[in-house]
């Protein structure tokens, strides 16, 4: 037994089901994710994953079913709630604001201020910048320019920017949906190894993707989903791409 298998999940959904009007976009699903592990979730399109990251961060209600932190029941009326509780979702555009530095992405929303001359509150540039460099070699990523707009930055290190943001407000369960997708293969080849950087820091990671080959490489288990219900779960060390696809067209 692995000491991913002896250590109790940190999400668990069971039974999760999400209805619009009488489309049943998940239907009674259930999985768990536990501290340092990366489940991937794999299913073509409109197999409901997104429907399933959605609702774990709070963008919608389930209909049914519930979710557990650490053992405990939770539900979240916002994303936001999400956040708060440690639950961060780094989707496709990762939600940067280009004409922002890595410190002032990492705060946006949460801006933290000083006083100057002891009554006038301005932005603490220091503590942003602090904050990035900190949270950057934390994740072994090495950007000269810190200061610079992350406009200036490649897919990969956006992609860092991201997850530098949801490490630094202590996510411990990091959702990330088609991370490599845009990517070239050095760059994949960084963010994988970000993700590697998480399982090692005892986050838990739900990585969704279409990319088998990065499934691969970085999963310690696989959840397949069609048309909104569970085809199958495997451990990657048992599976290979012909099982994975078979499951994913019904096979």
């Amino acid at each position: 037994m692995t000491n991913a298998e002896q250590t109790a999940p940190l999400l668990e959904v069971r039974n999760l089901s999400k209805h619009f009007g009488a489309v049943r976009a998940l239907s009674d699903f259930s999985m768990a994710v536990r501290p340092g592990e990366v489940v991937a979730l794999a299913g073509d399109n409109g197999a409901g994953k997104t429907t399933l990251i959605k609702a774990i961060s709070g963008v919608y209600q389930p209909t049914a079913g519930e979710i557990l932190l650490r053992g405990q029941p939770v539900s979240f009326a916002t994303p936001q709630e999400a956040r708060e509780k440690g639950i961060e979702t780094i989707y496709q555009d990762l939600a940067l604001a280009d004409n922002l530095s890595i410190g002032a992405n990492i705060f946006l929303g949460r801006e933290p201020m000083r006083r100057a001359f002891g009554f006038l509150p301005v932005l603490d540039r220091k503590r942003m910048a602090a904050a990035a460099k900190e949270t950057m070699s934390r994740l072994d990523f090495h950007v000269s320019r810190l200061e610079a707009p992350v406009s200036n930055f490649s897919g990969g290190q956006r992609q860092a920017v991201a997850i530098g943001r949801a490490v630094y407000w202590d996510a411990q369960i990091l959702i990330m949906d088609e991370p490599t997708a845009a990517l070239g293969v050095p760059e994949q080849r960084k963010v994988i190894s970000l993700i590697h950087q998480l399982k090692a820091q005892g986050r838990g990671v739900i990585f969704i993707s279409h990319n088998l080959q990065d499934i691969f490489a970085v999963s310690d288990r696989i959840v397949v989903l069609r048309r909104g219900v569970q085809a199958g779960e495997r451990k990657i060390a048992e599976t290979n791409h012909d099982e994975v696809v078979k499951l994913m067209v019904g096979g």
